[in-house]
C-alpha cells in the first residue's frame, strides 16, 4: 500500500521539485528543477534516496504534513525550527515521523528555501520525465494546497546511512556574488553600462521569484534603442528590461525572450541564487 502524506499546513509556497526536465526548450518548455540543487541533493543522500528523488520545496513560511505510515525525512536547505507532534526534532538529519504525527517544518530563519526529503522519494506522476512543478508553463504537480495527498514510493531500507559528523549545509549568502561572462547582447549597452554592471552594489529584489532574481541598484544604460525579435534564453541568462535593472532567470525562466541579455551567469551559482534573502547584496563578477 503507498503512503501518503496529508498536507496539513501548504505555506506560502510549496511544490514538488526534483532535477527538473532539461532538454525541451526547443518545445518551450523550461527546466525547473530544485533552486538550491546541492540542498536537495543532500538531504537525498543522507536518506539514501536515489538520485535526483523529488523532494518538497517550501519558500520562507515551511509546511506541515501527517503521514499515514512511520517515514524516515530530511530538512535541509535554508534552516528552519523542526517539530514532530509539536516536540523539537533536528533539522539537517533524518528524523522519524510516526504515522499520523504531524511534521513541521517552519519559518526559515535564514534563506528561502527549505527542502523536505523523504526516505524514498515522493512519487507524483512524472510530466517529460519529470515530477517537477513548473510555475511559468504549468507543467508538473500544482503548488502543494491544504488537504492535498502526496503519494511516497516505496523504499527497502530500514535504517539511514552512516552520517558524517555535520553533514555540510552551505549557509545563505550574506553577499551574493555571481560570476558571469558577457554576451550575447553585451554590445546593446554602453561601455559605462558594462563597467556599472561589474563594479556596481546591487541587492535582491522582493520581486524575486523562481522564474528570476531581480535586482535593485543602478540602471544599465543601452547604447541601441528597440527591440530584439525573440531569441532564445539560458539558465543564468541576465536580462535587462526595459528599467534597466538585471534579471537573473533561475530555473521557471521563459525559453525566449526580447530584451537583450548582457551576461550569462555560471550555473554553479544559481543555488545561493535560490537561498539569497530580498535586500542582500548582490556583485557581479568577471569569469
Amino acid at each position: 500500500m503507498t503512503t501518503k502524506l496529508t498536507v496539513t499546513r501548504p505555506g506560502a509556497l510549496t511544490t514538488i521539485q526534483d532535477a527538473g526536465r532539461p532538454g525541451h526548450a526547443h518545445l518551450g518548455v523550461p527546466r525547473s528543477g530544485a533552486l538550491d540543487a546541492p540542498s536537495m541533493d543532500l538531504a537525498n543522500r543522507l536518506l539514501g534516496n536515489p538520485e535526483g528523488a523529488a523532494v518538497l520545496e517550501t519558500s520562507l513560511t515551511g509546511c506541515a504534513l501527517r503521514p499515514d505510515a512511520d517515514i524516515t525525512v530530511v530538512i535541509g536547505g535554508a534552516p528552519c525550527p523542526v517539530t514532530v507532534n509539536g516536540r523539537p526534532a533536528p533539522w539537517g538529519t533524518p528524523v522519524r515521523v510516526p504515522a499520523g504525527a504531524t511534521l513541521d517544518a517552519g519559518p526559515a530563519t535564514a534563506g528561502i528555501r527549505t527542502y523536505v526529503a523523504i526516505a524514498g522519494g515522493i512519487a507524483a506522476d512524472p510530466v517529460l520525465g519529470s515530477r517537477s512543478t513548473d510555475l511559468l508553463s504549468g507543467l508538473g504537480p500544482a503548488p502543494l494546497a491544504q488537504g492535498d495527498l502526496i503519494p511516497v514510493a516505496r523504499t527497502t531500507r530500514t535504517a539511514p546511512p552512516a552520517l558524517p559528523v555535520a553533514p555540510p549545509w552551505p549557509a545563505p549568502p550574506a553577499e551574493l556574488v555571481l560570476p558571469a561572462r558577457f554576451g550575447p547582447r553585451a554590445d546593446w549597452f554602453t561601455d559605462t553600462a558594462r563597467r556599472t554592471f561589474l563594479s556596481a552594489a546591487y541587492s535582491v529584489s522582493v520581486h524575486s521569484n523562481r522564474i528570476g532574481l531581480r535586482t535593485e541598484g543602478p540602471a544599465l544604460e543601452r547604447a541601441t534603442e528597440g527591440e530584439l525579435p525573440s531569441e532564445g534564453m539560458v539558465l543564468g541568462a541576465v536580462q535587462v528590461p526595459p528599467d534597466g535593472r538585471p534579471v537573473v532567470f533561475l530555473h521557471d525562466h521563459p525559453t525566449t525572450g526580447g530584451y537583450p541579455v548582457i551576461a550569462v551567469v555560471e550555473e554553479e551559482a544559481l543555488a545561493a541564487a535560490a537561498q539569497a534573502v530580498p535586500g542582500t547584496p548582490v556583485r557581479f563578477a568577471p569569469c
